[in-house]
């Protein structure tokens, strides 16, 4: 068999057949067989795909097409769902504090010397912070004239503080300044405060930074370390 081929036409001559048999493009449908559909593939929104479908706000904010959305009717056994700004607002806001609350709370937390078993005022009431402060000031001021009459110089006055504050709380539990504001030291479980708290109570105190170290019942580390407490007479 002789086969002519013209490169020219892309025709393929059979001598056996004696006409011609296939063109080229014959010849690869003949190898690729019979013809099969095509498949179909979904539509694409131009580039994005499936991309397209993702919300693209990401700031959290509802998109046009869920905001359009008609709320859906809640029946009448379903709780009515709350929006996230109206969720927010009640987690933010505080309950309402009424005055017999606040009344309540102030009881239960207690005043100073409470746990004492002290009065919350009058005689026998813990003494205020600015009551304290003047009586301790006019002591200063006394120690001050006193040590400048007997020595002629303000160097003393340190002694003669340590010395009065130190006698007259071991004898009487009031200074002078504290006799003039109206409180005195005491011991916690009653009685005079004597000589030996005394003397720990007074080297304490000059100090200065201890006694400023109260509790809530007002009680510098001075106090607290003597046993003692300062009362209103």
């Amino acid at each position: 068999m002789l086969r002519l081929a013209d490169h020219a036409q892309d025709t393929y001559y059979d001598s056996s057949a004696g006409a011609v048999a296939w063109s080229r493009e014959g010849l690869r449908a003949s190898c690729r067989g019979p013809p099969r559909p095509a498949a179909r593939l979904p539509p694409r929104n131009g580039y994005r795909g499936g991309v397209a479908r993702k919300s693209r706000n990401r700031g959290g904010a509802p998109s046009a097409r869920t905001a359009a959305r008609p709320a859906r009717a809640a029946g009448p056994g379903s709780p009515a769902q709350a929006s996230p700004a109206q969720v927010g607002t009640a987690q933010l806001t505080a309950p309402a504090v009424s005055d017999a609350d606040q009344a309540t709370s102030k009881k239960t937390a207690g005043y100073p010397g409470q746990r004492l078993g002290l009065p919350e005022h009058g005689p026998g009431s813990v003494a205020s912070l600015p009551r304290r402060l003047l009586a301790l000031l006019i002591d200063w001021l006394l120690s001050m004239v006193i040590a400048y009459w007997l020595t002629h110089s303000q160097f003393w006055t340190i002694a003669v503080f340590a010395i009065e504050t130190y006698l007259l709380t071991a004898l009487g539990g009031s200074t002078v300044g504290k006799r003039l504001v109206g409180i005195r030291t005491v011991r916690v479980g009653g009685g005079p405060v004597g000589f030996g708290w005394a003397l720990v109570r007074t080297a304490i105190l000059l100090t200065v930074v201890p006694p400023l170290l109260t509790d809530r019942d007002l009680r510098g580390l001075h106090d607290r370390a003597s046993d003692t407490i300062v009362v209103r007479i």
